[in-house]
C-alpha cells in the first residue's frame, strides 16, 4: 500500500477515477438499466439516472454525427479532467498531500471537464444552437456537480508531479 501512494500522482488518479465513472456508468447497458429502474422524481432515482450523464454508444438509429457527438463528451470528460486536474493550482499549493484543497481541486476539475465537455460536443451536433450549447453545458456542470467528489476522492494523498 505504501508502494503505491509513494508514486500516486492526483491527476492520474483522478483521470483513472474519471475513465472508470465514463466506462462503467456511461455503457449502454447501466443508462438502459438506470432509464427502466428508477424513478426520476426521487433523489436516489435522480442521481443515478445522473451517473449516466456522459454515456458512450457504438450503435444507434440516430445520425452518425449524433453519435460522435455523444462518443466525444465522454472521451472529453475524461481528457478534460486530466488537464484541469494538471492545471488546477489546488493541490500544487497544498503544503501537504491529502489536504482540502486537494479533494476540492479534484471536484472542481470534474465540474469544469462536464461542463467543457459537453459544450464542445453541442457544438458538433446537426443543427447546433448557442441556447443548446448552453443547456448542455450546465448539464455537464451538474454532473460534475454532483459526481465530482469521487474525483475528489480519488485525488487526495496523490502527488501533483513525479517525485525525486
Amino acid at each position: 500500500m505504501a508502494l503505491t501512494n509513494r508514486y500516486k500522482t492526483a491527476p492520474g488518479a483522478g483521470t483513472l477515477a474519471a475513465l472508470i465513472l465514463v466506462l462503467v456508468f456511461g455503457s449502454p447497458w447501466y443508462a438502459d438499466w438506470a432509464t427502466d429502474n428508477t424513478n426520476p422524481e426521487t433523489a436516489g432515482g435522480w442521481w443515478l439516472r445522473l451517473l449516466a450523464w456522459p454515456r458512450w454508444r457504438f450503435d444507434s438509429d440516430d445520425s452518425i454525427q449524433n453519435v460522435l457527438s455523444t462518443d466525444l463528451r465522454a472521451i472529453l470528460v475524461v481528457a478534460l479532467t486530466f488537464l484541469f486536474l494538471y492545471m488546477l493550482p489546488g493541490s500544487q499549493l497544498a503544503r501537504a498531500r491529502g489536504t482540502l484543497s486537494q479533494f476540492f481541486a479534484g471536484w472542481a476539475s470534474y465540474v469544469f471537464a462536464g461542463g467543457f465537455a459537453a459544450l464542445i460536443a453541442a457544438l458538433i451536433l446537426r443543427d447546433p444552437t448557442l441556447l443548446g450549447a448552453f443547456r448542455a453545458a450546465g448539464e455537464g456542470a451538474t454532473y460534475g456537480l454532483f459526481v465530482g467528489w469521487i474525483i475528489g476522492l480519488a485525488t487526495l494523498g496523490g502527488w501533483r508531479g513525479t517525485r525525486s
